[in-house]
């Protein structure tokens, strides 16, 4: 199943749509959050297209998605340079995502501070081992290629760092692909766990660095890091390098740490 299929019912136009093709992205009862953040991001592009690059997305997982959905999508404000957007995915009459887009024009830099390498730097992704998918979800094994990120027998800590590619020969955008690839990573807080439990994803903040990234061979660096942990919540954050190192998307979420 391509991720074009995926995509195909999200028109433009509001009203019901029928995901016939998220079986291969489900993460147990609802779809993986970043393609049911993609589908949201497609809804908003295509239902207003010639939006300027988006620089950043705010997304509240609120509750699960399946395959039959109805989308929403509007104009909160537009500007000379910025648009803001929301786009809603409901099922069964309730809202199970919301998402605030910000669209922006780029402008002559005033102030120029590129981020920095991981502190931690793997090397390139064609020279770390390949992982194996015995204990990750059903749709991470179909859907993309993974290799470590961390040397072994080091200590991790509370983070999650590998590098991630899409299986696929895809035609996504450059900005589709991160919004789908951006959350891909397990939180850094199943590291930390004293027993195993579910974990969910609650809301997914990011601003994007790159809205034009085309990394080599398509790899990217994913890293979740959970920055706190305690009475069932860890505060994540979520950021992906392309393969010369350069840091192309940063975020944070809110995880529910259950068990």
């Amino acid at each position: 199943m391509t991720i074009a299929s995926l995509l195909e019912p999200v028109t433009g136009q509001p009203g019901p749509a029928r995901l016939t093709h998220a079986a291969d992205w489900l993460q147990g009862r609802t779809l993986y959050g970043g393609a049911s953040a993609l589908v949201a991001y497609t809804m908003a592009v295509r239902a207003f297209p010639g939006l300027p690059p988006l620089r950043a997305g705010q997304v509240a997982f609120v509750a699960p998605v399946g395959e039959e959905i109805e989308l929403k999508a509007e104009i909160v404000r537009q500007g000379r340079n910025v648009t803001q957007l929301r786009s809603e995915i409901l099922c069964e009459g309730r809202v199970a995502l919301s998402a605030y887009w910000l669209f922006g024009e780029g402008r002559e830099a005033n102030a120029v501070h590129p981020s920095g390498m991981p502190e931690d730097w793997p090397g390139p992704p064609e020279d770390c081992a390949e992982v194996t998918h015995q204990f990750a979800p059903a749709f991470v094994a179909k859907n993309f290629a993974l290799r470590h990120g961390q040397p072994k027998g080091t200590d991790r800590g509370a983070t999650v760092t590998r590098w991630a590619r899409l299986i696929e020969d895809h035609t996504l955008d450059p900005v589709s692909k991160l919004v789908l690839m951006g959350d891909v990573m397990p939180p850094g807080a199943m590291r930390a766990m004293q027993r195993q439990g579910p974990i969910s994803s609650i809301n997914w903040s990011f601003n994007v660095l790159d809205p034009e990234s085309r990394s080599r061979d398509g790899w990217y660096l994913a890293e979740n890091a959970s920055q706190h942990a305690d009475a069932g919540y860890s505060s994540e954050r979520l950021r992906l390098w392309d393969a010369d190192g350069r840091q192309v998307l940063d975020g944070m979420q809110c995880v529910a740490v259950f068990g």
